[in-house]
């Protein structure tokens, strides 16, 4: 019981609390020392560390707002022969947090997605995605697709010289990359699976890149009973957020957890881009992110793996472990690697 009479009913530990009257708590209770990952971090104007950030509300009726990274490069495409200068790809980000915490201006992302930005280069855009579970699914997967129709608007504008910002002038709408964190992995999937039935010209969908899905199936894995549990993941975490962000009356085997199983519209019917399906060796969930790469692999789709050894899952959120642990960074910088690489081909 709280001090104004709410009754907690239901929590997942450090990260969440829902109360009688159906409000939420998102306040970190978990180790103080932790604390910051979870702590946002506000927009600059200025280049820091090479790179500039503001958010942007792309939808004013619904507040659906995006962070935009923009590395230094950027300043280079301003220049007296910008017109030879090649454009930056755009990466447009979906955050984790099981569809219940987490969103984009949080220092987990900032640390990760700013590196990112500056060392493709790209213009990184990351959605505030609508969290359950006051918002349960597809909210998060229609705030996404949302976003990627906001950048089809902006890239029809550039074509049609309607509009001419910043943005339009410096970005190449013809490689456009979906990338998400954990269950923001599954926004990826499930936003390139909407792109495929829509026309998106100008703008084109270049390649996919779900990092750690959260990929599921009802019954436990042989990885869920075995692989070591980490503060980022635990089978607990794993039902609880699930149990708020499912449709009512659903299970993990629900197409929005399990795009590979019976539930869900077959894979070879679906148009998609290239994959990169990235996956932590140690992961809790990685014999179900792996039933989804060979499910992928059968139906003909153009999917790379790239495995991270040792790692557990979202290893490279963790900014303690990247800066204390030289395996960490050493993954994290091959992850990083891996990831511009398949961008370069695409």
């Amino acid at each position: 019981m709280v001090n104004d009479g709410r009754a907690i009913v239901d929590e997942v530990s450090g990260w969440l609390r829902v109360y009688s009257d159906g409000s939420v708590d998102r306040t970190w209770t978990g180790p103080p020392e932790v604390k910051f990952l979870s702590e946002p971090v506000p927009p600059h104007s200025d280049f820091i560390d090479s790179v500039a950030t503001h958010d942007v509300t792309i939808n004013k009726e619904s507040g659906l707002r995006v962070r935009i990274y923009s590395p230094e490069e950027i300043k280079k495409l301003n220049g007296d022969d910008c017109k030879n200068k090649k454009k930056l790809p755009i990466i447009l980000h979906f955050h984790g947090g099981g569809f219940c915490v987490s969103q984009a201006d949080w220092y987990m992302y900032y640390h990760v997605y700013t590196k990112l930005a500056k060392s493709v280069p790209a213009i990184c855009v990351s959605v505030y995605l609508r969290r359950a579970p006051e918002h349960r699914l597809p909210a998060a997967f229609d705030d996404g697709f949302e976003a990627l129709l906001w950048l089809r608007s902006l890239s029809l504008a550039q074509a049609q010289a309607r509009e001419n910002n910043w943005l339009t002038e410096h970005v190449d709408f013809q490689r456009v990359f979906l990338i998400g964190d954990s269950s923001g992995g599954n926004v990826v999937h499930e936003v390139a699976a909407r792109a495929g039935d829509a026309d998106l010209s100008p703008l084109r969908v270049a390649g996919a890149i779900p990092i750690h899905p959260g990929f599921l199936r009802q019954e436990r894995s042989k990885s869920e009973l075995e692989n070591p549990q980490s503060p980022l993941l635990t089978l607990d975490m794993v039902d609880k957020f699930l149990s708020f962000a499912l449709p009512l009356n659903s299970d993990k085997g629900h197409p929005y957890t399990c795009p590979m199983g019976p539930a869900a519209s077959p894979i070879d019917g679906l148009k998609l881009p290239p994959f990169l399906l990235c996956v932590a060796g140690n992961d809790l969930i990685k014999d179900t992110e792996m039933e989804y790469y060979e499910a992928m692999k059968k139906a003909g789709k153009d999917v790379e793996l790239l495995v991270n050894p040792g790692m557990g899952h979202s290893f490279y959120l963790d900014k303690i472990a990247v800066d204390m642990d030289p395996n960490t960074a050493a993954q994290t910088c091959s992850l990083f690697q891996g990831i511009a690489e398949f961008m370069r081909k695409h």
